[in-house]
């Protein structure tokens, strides 16, 4: 039977999430991480998408974003996600299904909601304690959004945030908060 379409509206904010295959780990070591974020730069670039925030965990990756054109956020994260795994399945000689299913995405609307999941994205180490300061996790957009990094493919949100991003986010999240979006997804 057919997939179903996916429902994709112009000029929105997407809350994008996909998991390996069986939950098992995609990023094995910090080559995989970089190659993944190395692709997305790539792919923002070319299928203009602006990433407000990122997250790569061991198993997988949350992304918040805004896509001008639905139909293209479809064709970025499909080559996103082919790209990776053909990187993958060369690297470590094997074949077959890395990711679980298709990306998961949800709109996000322009309030509290989005800061909100901003920081969720962006405090996953923190919570899975892997890291106790989300400045030095180098998988995630806290550390490029703190330093204004130039060369980042990180773009400024349409709200306005913390002055002190680094103590938002490694203030501990509201566990309603958390709730709210474990709801969502």
């Amino acid at each position: 039977m057919p997939r179903v379409s996916r429902a994709l509206a112009d000029e929105q904010i997407y809350h994008i999430i996909n998991r390996g295959n069986r939950r098992t780990n995609v990023f094995h070591d910090k080559y995989d991480s970089f190659k993944m974020l190395e692709l997305l730069k790539i792919a923002s670039d070319k299928y203009e998408i602006d990433i407000y925030s990122h997250c790569l965990m061991n198993n997988h990756y949350h992304l918040v974003l805004y896509a001008k054109h639905g139909a293209s956020l479809s064709v970025c994260m499909q080559w996103l996600g082919t790209s990776y795994v053909r990187y993958y399945n060369k690297k470590y000689k094997v074949s077959g299904h890395l990711w679980q299913d298709r990306y998961k995405s949800f709109i996000v609307q322009k309030n509290e909601y989005l800061l909100t999941l901003m920081k969720y994205v962006e405090t996953n180490p923190l919570r899975a304690k892997i890291e106790k300061d989300a400045f030095l996790y180098p998988y995630s957009s806290t550390k490029a959004r703190v330093e204004k990094d130039e060369n980042s493919f990180i773009s400024n949100p349409p709200i306005e945030l913390s002055t002190d991003w680094l103590g938002f986010v490694n203030d501990k999240q509201l566990k309603s908060d958390i709730d709210m979006i474990h709801n969502s997804i």
